[in-house]
C-alpha cells in the first residue's frame, strides 16, 4: 500500500507512523530520512541537495522529487510506502503523481490525523524536556513523578522557546496555511482520509486499520 501521512504538529503523527509502518511493514520515509540517505549514498541528487542544504536554502523541486524516485525504487518499498513530510505543495503533489504512475503505482490512501487547533495548543504547550538527558514529559498526559523534575537525572524540566504558547500558535497557523491545499488537493482526488485523532491513541491507529484494511 502506497500511503501520505498528513497532520499538524502535537497531531500524534509519528506514533501512529510508527505502528502503520510495524504492522505493514512498509518503510516510513520522511523528506529529511531521504535526503540524508541520498547525501550518505554519495548520489548524484543527493550532492545537489547537500549543496541547497549547505547554504541554508531550500532544495528545489526537481532535486527533491529525483530523490524521492531514488527512494521508491529501493527494494524495502516493493510492498509500499508511508510518505511523511512529502509533498509539501500541489506542485509536488502534481509531480509525486506522474512519477507513480510512470512506475506503474498511486497512492492509496492520504491519511488526515485531525486535531482541532486548541487542543494542539494544549498538547504542545505542555511539553517539557529535560536539558540533560533530553527526555520529554508532558505536564497533563506524562507528567514526571516530582512536579518539574527529570524522573531520571533530577534536572529541573524546562519548556523551550518553540513550545511556549505565542510560538505555538503561529507555527499552527503557518502549518495549517500550508496543509489546507493539500487536504483539498487530495480530497478532490477521493484519496483523503481524515481521522480522528483527538481519541486515545489505539483508537486512532483502529480507525486508520480499519480503513487500510478495506485496500486489497
Amino acid at each position: 500500500m502506497n500511503l501520505i501521512l498528513m497532520g499538524l504538529p502535537g497531531a500524534g503523527k509519528g506514533t501512529q507512523a510508527e505502528r502503520i509502518v510495524e504492522k505493514y511493514e512498509i518503510p516510513h520515509i520522511s523528506t529529511g530520512d531521504m535526503f540524508r540517505l541520498a547525501i550518505k549514498e554519495g548520489t548524484e541528487l543527493g550532492q545537489k541537495a547537500k549543496s541547497f542544504m549547505d547554504q541554508g536554502a531550500l532544495v528545489p523541486d526537481e532535486v527533491t522529487i529525483g530523490i524521492v524516485k531514488e527512494r521508491l525504487s529501493k527494494d524495502d518499498c516493493k510492498k509500499g510506502f508511508l510518505l511523511d513530510g512529502f509533498p509539501r505543495t500541489i506542485a509536488q503533489a502534481e509531480a509525486l503523481d506522474e512519477l507513480l504512475t510512470s512506475m506503474g503505482r498511486s497512492i492509496d490512501y492520504v491519511i488526515h490525523v485531525d486535531v482541532p487547533k486548541d487542543d494542539l495548543v494544549e498538547r504542545l504547550t505542555g511539553r517539557r524536556v529535560c536539558p540533560e538527558c533530553g527526555t520529554t514529559y508532558h505536564v497533563l498526559y506524562n507528567p514526571p513523578k516530582v512536579e518539574g523534575i527529570c524522573d531520571k537525572d533530577g534536572a529541573q524540566l524546562i519548556q523551550r522557546e518553540d513550545d511556549k504558547p505565542e510560538t505555538v500558535k503561529n507555527r499552527l497557523a503557518v502549518n495549517l496555511e500550508q496543509t489546507q491545499p493539500m487536504l483539498d488537493f487530495y480530497s478532490n482526488k477521493g484519496d483523503l482520509v481524515t481521522i480522528n485523532g483527538s481519541q486515545e491513541i489505539d483508537k486512532v491507529f483502529s480507525d486508520i486499520d480499519e480503513k487500510l484494511s478495506q485496500i486489497s
